[in-house]
């Protein structure tokens, strides 16, 4: 049982230094390293980790091939900005080809699982020599996780896994305790700007969370290009979270005076606290208008753009 502390519980200070003793005492006169994707959780540890350790923490930035527009390049430079140094490892054709024909949303998750923890990570792992992975494991990933609503792609020990044995490595979750807004509170303490405190969540398995069957390189492109306008359209309306879905049928639309069999873009938008419940953004029609016009124009073969209006529970904010 994980003793959960509340964002309001939560004292900044204290926690850190709590954190930073325990990282420094577990990993003693070792190296660590972690794997940063630009997120809150993963950046709030990667500012704690390097806290406790220095430059005895490696950071490393995966490009899997399944990020958004840029994503690579602008979390290195803002980490650059804060002191960090950050290494970009190109794992895209190991992840497409672990994903290649796979269409089930809980192998899929298996597969970016194994691929990051046991082919890239157990690589970079034995060539710097580190004995511990440091990450951003959040009370919420552990709740999904353990009553079976899917399967989060960093959680392993609740499962009775040990990735040590697994793996060959330590895994060390300092955040465990908390939520999502308890998270941005300690980003915040931990001195990361308001730009990435308050940035939407991001799934560990990226874009490919968000597209209904097969992942192609394709298919990512698709649903990063309709991020894009998502994004940006709703940036103001102060959501938890927003995100663009690529589904898998082909559907039947109309373009030029002539059938166009196309795909299908549905958008959700979420008002939530804590990412446990959640209910869907009352936008105006307006702007959902217009992120259908944007989306059917920027994105080669859209002919549909959806809204969801279903609450999480029974949903989920992600699709997969």
């Amino acid at each position: 049982m994980i003793d959960e502390i509340t964002a309001q519980e939560l004292n900044s200070e204290r926690f850190i230094n709590e954190k930073v003793q325990e990282i420094k005492g577990v990993v003693g006169d070792e190296m660590a390293i972690n794997a940063l994707s630009g997120g809150v959780d993963s950046s709030t540890v990667t500012m704690l980790g390097h806290r406790a350790l220095g430059s005895r923490l490696k950071t490393v930035f995966i490009e899997n091939g399944l990020m958004r527009e840029g994503e690579p390049e602008q979390v290195v430079d803002l980490f650059r900005q804060l002191g960090v140094a950050v290494q970009v490892v190109d794992a895209r054709k190991e992840f497409f080809a672990a994903l290649k024909g796979v269409t089930d949303p809980e192998d899929k998750r298996e597969a970016i699982t194994q691929t990051f923890y046991r082919s890239v990570f157990g690589r970079i792992v034995k060539e710097s020599g580190a004995n511990y992975l440091l990450q951003g494991t959040i009370l919420t990933d552990v709740d999904e996780t353990v009553a079976g609503i899917k399967r989060q792609h960093n959680v392993f020990e609740q499962l009775g896994i040990d990735p040590e044995e697994a793996f060959g490595y330590r895994i060390i979750e300092p955040l465990i305790q908390l939520r999502k807004d308890g998270v941005r509170k300690l980003g915040k303490a931990l001195g990361l700007p308001a730009e990435l405190i308050e940035r939407i969540p991001f799934p560990g398995p990226a874009l490919s969370a968000r597209v209904i069957g097969g992942v192609t390189p394709e298919r990512i492109e698709t649903v990063r290009k309709a991020t894009i306008v998502v994004e940006r359209l709703l940036k103001g309306t102060g959501a938890f979270q927003y995100m663009a879905i690529l589904h898998e049928d082909r559907v039947t639309g109309m373009r030029d005076g002539k059938r166009d069999f196309g795909q299908q873009i549905e958008v959700r938008c979420w008002d939530s606290v804590d990412a446990r419940t959640a209910t869907p953004t009352r936008i105006s029609f307006e702007i959902l208008e217009k992120v259908a016009r944007e989306i059917v124009r920027e994105v080669p073969g859209i002919v549909s753009v959806t809204y969801s209006i279903t609450s999480k529970p029974p949903s989920t904010m992600e699709a997969i």
